[in-house]
């Protein structure tokens, strides 16, 4: 059993967070500075500031009234950003220190849906939920300019390239783009084309051409002089943004011409370049499978020559304008993490399995994301091989898919299988060789899966389509839903975990049933050979953890802990240690020979459903349903010598202050004492002090030299003291003195200086009451002894006297 391993690994005490991945973008606007080295988003109540070439988040910006961020915009110049909440507060922020330079209210009578800044980056524009449009003057502080006449919610808003024109356009829910004008505070014109919500406006260099787009399907070219369409262009899909690209000719984009050209981005989840003249396609982006990549977003960054598009999970990808070379992709928000796994040889990658078909791999060095493509619905379960290149995923599609990442960290998928009839919700690599995979699936059916060997083969082209998987074997386990399998070290033996509350153990490659292991109350949600020992750990719906001997398939031990259901357990320090996970949002790690939880770990808020031990055993990953995904870090040998550390400190301090007590150097003493936080030793060096002749003296002299901070430390150590007669003399001397020679306006300045004397109140109350009871009764027996009148008795002989004096 996993006892007989004790002494060849050390124990675990404690893990730390070393770094979480966590949402930053939940959808809405994102923007980039001009110099593309900023990103811009909005996550619930807070705005992220990203450094694009890191993927770090530099400020996560929240107003005070803390309530979700509307709407945002930053200037033009990459100075000013303003956030619009909905308290109907408007903050304007120094958002490189992260600070609010000015708050005031909207004065809109609902939340603020758009914002826009003017080409100055001195006029912002707001667009309400209330069908107001207003202009603020940020410069100097006020509002310039209210439109009434919007039906509805005004959710687009955009001021004319050419500052001197003093023109805005804002679009609300009637479809109908307003041209107003600042300078005669009026509605130049209306403009009516579309049929359906207008998602984005975009001006020509020269000022004279408008482009909208909508989600009618169509885009609209408009002659602002004449103020009429000059042309529609159906463009077949629900358009939510539409750049204009730069006029020049770009080969790549099949911009052959300096013409008008425009992007689009929309539901079908592909960007495409249209030439504005004769309303064709020129260049349409290829498109990944799966769902979820419908394009929300789309803005370009001219400066920087980037542009930016969000897709509908969340994902952020940034291209190369001019070649739409995809250059960066940011994974915003994973919703509920369903697994993790480390990848890479030396645990340099982790791979993510979110509500998503996509996967998503991040460099932990670099924070850099790739998010791969491949499946048609939600990935439920990941498994690395041995070596770390290669892993696998199964999902909801009923498919099952091998991936591999090579030296530079690209990832391609390299083969697929499909069979199962249900989703397949658990996968397990062989453990000893790369040479078989099983999946486990809701058909309640498990199959095992040979690798090709074209498929272990160093020369496999990337650009090769995924070679198709066949399965050797299909058996049916149990009567309801597999939740786990696993392979043994060896690879001859395969475990399984289901629902139908039992596991039971198979002999591979044939998948004879050897046994079952009964006892647990609820379904099982995951199993997990020993990596030493003959021992098989099953986590249960019914809060437990059990071991089970595999030669005669009884329960070895059982862990009580979690208060929920645990969904996860690995075997760590050798096999001697478990970490659990549990829907509880808690970590618990277990040491095996006295069944003792030696550590609960508290940082996820929701079920952990992912759980993974790096190959050196020293780092932990788990990912749970508040879509956080944490690297925890062993810090076991890390707390130990900072404890020794801190005991040496301890015992060569105490030397110290030895010394310093026999050299009378009390100043020393009394200080060296505080700062050791320790106040039965501070009262030892108050007591030599006071049994020094000249005791009074000395201890005036010896605290009037302290710090203020020390002289603070030494009125909590009082209250202490106060409250134990032998102790309460040292106190009160103490106290004598601070209130003798500090004046009371300083006293009134320590920090808790009034619960310290509603603390020392009622006990130097209590010790005046006894010592003047005892002065009573001391007085009482002096007069006693002075009035006691005793008998002069006669001197009576010693028996020498009377003897001397018989003597003849």
């Amino acid at each position: 059993m996993a006892e007989t391993a004790a002494g060849v690994g050390r124990f675990k005490a404690n893990y730390a967070v070393e770094r979480k991945i966590e949402p930053f973008y939940k959808g809405g606007k994102a923007q980039l500075d001009q110099t593309g080295h900023h990103l811009f988003c909005i996550c619930g109540t807070r705005v992220n500031i990203l450094e694009v070439a890191s993927g770090v988040v530099l400020q996560s910006l929240e107003q005070e009234d803390q309530e979700d961020i509307t709407a945002f915009d930053l200037s033009p110049d990459d100075e000013v950003l303003v956030t619009a909440s909905r308290a109907l507060l408007l903050a304007q922020w120094a958002w490189r220190e992260g600070s609010v330079t000015r708050l005031w209210k909207a004065v809109h009578t609902a939340p603020v849906a758009t914002m826009a800044f003017d080409p100055t980056s001195t006029l912002l524009a707001t667009g309400g939920c209330d069908g107001a449009v207003r202009v603020w003057d940020i410069v100097r502080h006020y509002g310039t300019h209210h439109f009434r006449g919007s039906p509805g919610v005004v959710h687009l808003v955009a001021f004319h390239p050419d500052p001197t024109r003093l023109l805005l356009f804002s679009s609300a829910a009637d479809a109908a783009i307003r041209m107003w004008s600042l300078q005669d505070r009026s509605c130049l014109a209306v403009l009516t084309a579309h049929y359906s919500a207008v998602t984005s406006l975009a001006f020509s260099a020269n000022g004279h051409t408008m482009l909208s787009s909508g989600r009618d399907k169509i885009c609209v070219i408009w002659d602002l002089q004449s103020c009429q369409a000059t042309r529609t262009v159906p463009v077949f899909e629900s358009v939510e943004a539409a750049v204009l690209l730069p006029e020049e000719p770009v080969s790549q984009l099949g911009v052959k011409s300096s013409g008008l050209y425009f992007l689009t981005a929309g539901d079908q989840g592909t960007l495409r370049v249209w030439e504005a003249a004769s309303g064709q396609c020129v260049y349409t982006q290829a498109r990944p499978p799966g769902p979820g990549r419908e394009l929300t977003h789309c803005t370009l960054a001219r400066t920087a020559g980037l542009l930016l598009s969000a897709t509908a999970d969340h994902n952020l990808l940034l291209y190369e304008a001019r070649s739409l070379r995809l250059q960066k992709q940011f994974a915003g928000y994973s919703e509920e993490v369903l697994d993790v796994r480390f990848l890479g040889p030396e645990d340099s990658h982790v791979i993510v399995a979110s509500n998503s078909p996509c996967l998503k791999v991040f460099e932990l060095q670099t924070s850099a994301c790739q998010i791969l493509h491949g499946h048609t619905d939600i990935v439920l379960a990941l498994d690395v091989f041995r070596k770390g290149w290669l892993f696998a995923s199964c999902a909801k599609d009923q498919s099952v898919r091998i991936w591999r990442m090579n030296k530079a960290g690209q990832v391609i998928c390299v083969a697929q299988g499909s069979g199962h009839t249900h989703s397949v919700g658990t996968i397990c690599c062989s453990r000893l060789k790369e040479s078989f995979l099983v999946t486990g699936s809701q058909d309640c059916t498990v199959k095992l899966w040979p690798l090709p060997k074209a498929l272990l083969s160093k020369n496999t082209a990337p650009d090769n389509s995924p070679i198709l998987l066949q399965a050797q074997t299909t058996q049916r386990c149990h009567d309801k839903d597999i939740n786990s399998v696993a392979i043994a070290p060896n690879d001859k033996l395969l475990a399984t975990g289901s629902q139908d509350r039992t596991a039971k153990l198979w002999a591979l490659p044939q998948c004879q049933l050897l046994g079952v292991f009964s006892g647990h109350r609820r379904g099982l949600w995951c199993v997990q050979f020993s990596p030493m020992d003959q021992v098989l750990a099953t986590a249960s719906a019914d809060g437990t953890i059990k071991l089970w001997a595999l030669q005669d398939f009884s329960c070895l031990k059982t862990f009580e802990g979690h208060d929920a259901s645990v969904l996860k357990v690995a075997f760590v320090s050798r096999g001697t240690q478990l970490l659990s996970s549990g829907s509880d949002g808690l970590l618990k790690l277990w040491t095996i020979k006295n069944n003792e939880c030696v550590r609960t770990l508290d940082a996820h808020e929701d079920k952990v459903w992912g759980l993974h031990c790096s190959r050196l055993d020293d780092r932990a990953l788990t990912g749970a349903s508040d879509s956080r995904v944490i690297l925890w870090k062993d810090v076991t040998e890390a707390e130990q010598a900072e404890e020794q550390a801190r005991q040496e400190e301890q015992v060569v301090r105490q030397q110290e202050l030895d010394n310093l007590l026999h050299e009378k150097r009390y100043l020393r003493a009394l200080g060296l004492a505080i700062s050791l936080d320790r106040p039965h030793t501070v009262l030892t060096v108050i007591q030599a002090i006071r049994r020094d002749p000249e005791a009074c003296e000395k201890l005036e002299a010896t605290m009037l030299r302290l710090r203020r901070d020390q002289k603070e430390a030494l009125l909590r150590f009082c209250i202490t003291w106060n409250t134990n007669s032998r102790h309460c003399h040292e106190a009160q001397a103490v106290l004598g003195v601070l209130l003798r020679r500090e004046a009371p306006e300083e006293l009134l300045a320590y920090e808790g200086v009034r619960a310290a004397l509603e603390a020392l109140l009622p006990y130097t109350e209590r010790h005046f009451q006894r010592l003047s009871r005892t002065l009573q009764a001391a007085t009482f027996l002096d007069f006693l002894w002075h009035n006691m009148k005793l008998p002069v008795l006669a001197a009576t002989p010693t028996p020498w006297e009377t003897h001397k004096e018989a003597l003849p």
